[in-house]
């Protein structure tokens, strides 16, 4: 009997609790919030006659023929459409949404909760962080509240509303799951990871707090089957309303530019470098007459704070220069040769179109080593006049063949070692007194240029 009301006593107990605690209520959130969520279709129109399936083969080719004359083209004015969401911004129909939405459509159709379509027009797209501002021709209508981003916390509760494959203010829910996620191409946006389900017509929907505030745009999902996956990518409110502001004003989005090639500084390069920790991005590549070059900034140094703010990985560095001003002035705390140092610069703007400088080296011959280059497990040989004309460079070697050390750091044949740390080496024998004052068992990073690419690679000398 007493065993019998402990446990009604413990139903009871976790019952009140689990009514205590509780899940979240959205409705309340999704009465008010949801009237601005909108509906958008597109659509596209194909001027020109094309032919499905065709390879991508040369103008000319007897195959390229064959394909235009026995497969059916399709006609011109072919129509093709597409759904997104968004949200509206202002009670006189600014519209937030995607990029990718609405950049290539020939005609824009928002639907609003009460069924009221309107044609809208494009007032400006930013690929680069996928945002893009619409207006439709009202008035009076319901608007989000902006939230503040950078106040979220992972594990706090989401919610967002859109039209997945076209079903209208769908509402689904979750918690944050991580902040300031980087994603592959993605150099200007700190992504908000979430698990809430979002599917293709989801795209371009707000994400709300639970104080019912927008805090970000719905904008990827990671997945393998094309449906949600728990991984999903919004970008942080506070991110887009800049761009909106810009596009609404100018239609374009400006931002800043250094002229530098970075990579992430791991632990094997910040021993080699002196640093005590992992943090920073360290400097591969700099623009000849860039805001980097004017300002002094070298290959090796290692940023730690952009106009005081820290940067603590690789990829803060891009999103802190883009969001700040052109011609703006800014201190510069970098690391160089085992002491910190700080340089002003005047920050530069990005073009419309970025274009790298391009190069390439060939191998040389006359293969050399040393006691101190078999350390690494390398043969390498200098490179000749030709070979330095072409590159652009006074001094380097080309890497031969890879063991040991090297093998393991992911060297290769045909590799061109520019620089030990930020000592450019001169020749082969330069190369080995630099390795003979490195003690045995250290990291060291060596400056490495593959095909049109360079960076620092980090590898431990043999202790034998």
């Amino acid at each position: 009997m007493l065993r019998k009301l402990f446990a009604i006593a413990l139903v009871c107990y976790f019952s009140q609790h689990a009514s205590a605690k509780g899940l979240p209520d959205f409705t309340e959130l999704v009465e008010k919030q949801g009237p601005a969520v909108v509906n958008i279709s597109t659509t596209q129109i194909t001027r020109n006659a094309q032919v499905p399936g065709i390879p991508n083969l040369p103008p000319g080719d007897p195959f390229l023929e064959f394909f235009k004359r026995f497969s059916p083209p399709m006609p011109r004015g072919h129509e093709t459409h597409s759904l997104g969401s968004g949200f509206i911004i202002s009670d006189d129909g600014y519209i937030m949404t995607n990029a990718h939405v609405v950049s290539s459509a020939d005609a824009i159709s928002v639907r609003l909760t009460d069924k009221r379509e309107f044609k809208a027009k494009v007032i400006g797209v930013d690929k680069r962080t996928d945002v893009a501002l619409i207006k439709i021709e009202a008035s009076g209508l319901p608007k989000v509240v902006q939230g503040d981003p950078n106040v979220l916390k992972v594990g706090e509760w989401v919610l967002a509303i859109g039209s997945p494959f076209g079903f209208d203010s769908s509402v689904t829910a979750g918690i944050v799951s991580a902040k300031g996620r980087s994603l592959p191409q993605e150099n200007y946006v700190p992504f908000i990871q979430t698990d809430v389900a979002i599917n293709p017509g989801s795209s371009g929907g707000p994400l709300f707090n639970m104080k019912g505030e927008v805090i970000g745009i719905n904008s990827q999902i990671y997945t393998r089957n094309g449906g949600s996956m728990g991984l999903s990518f919004a970008i942080p409110i506070d991110v887009a309303m800049d761009v909106a502001t810009q596009l609404r004003a100018t239609g374009k989005v400006t931002r800043g530019r250094i002229g530098v090639t970075i990579q992430e500084v791991t632990q094997e390069l910040a021993e080699s470098f002196g640093l005590n920790k992992a943090s920073g991005a360290l400097i591969s590549g700099v623009e000849t007459g860039g805001a980097a070059d004017k300002a002094g900034i070298q290959v090796s140094d290692v940023i730690l704070k952009f106009g005081g703010k820290a940067i603590a990985t690789s990829t803060d560095l891009p999103r802190v220069v883009a969001a700040t001003r052109p011609g703006s002035k800014v201190t510069l705390q970098v690391w160089r040769k085992g002491a910190i140092k700080d340089i002003q610069l005047t920050v530069g703007e990005m073009p419309d179109e970025t274009r790298l400088a391009q190069g390439g080296g060939k191998p040389g011959s006359g293969p050399g080593t040393g006691e101190n280059v078999a350390r690494l497990g390398l043969v390498v040989s200098e490179l000749n006049a030709e070979q330095k004309n072409e590159l652009q460079v006074k001094g380097g070697l080309v890497v031969e063949e890879v063991k040991g050390a090297a093998a393991r750091a992911e060297l290769r044949a045909g590799d061109v070692i520019l620089a030990i740390g930020n000592v450019a080496v001169r020749s082969l024998e330069h190369f080995n007194e630099l390795l003979k004052q490195i003690p045995k068992g250290r990291n060291i990073a060596l400056l490495v240029r593959r095909d049109d690419a360079v960076s620092y690679i980090a590898l431990k000398l043999d202790e034998k």
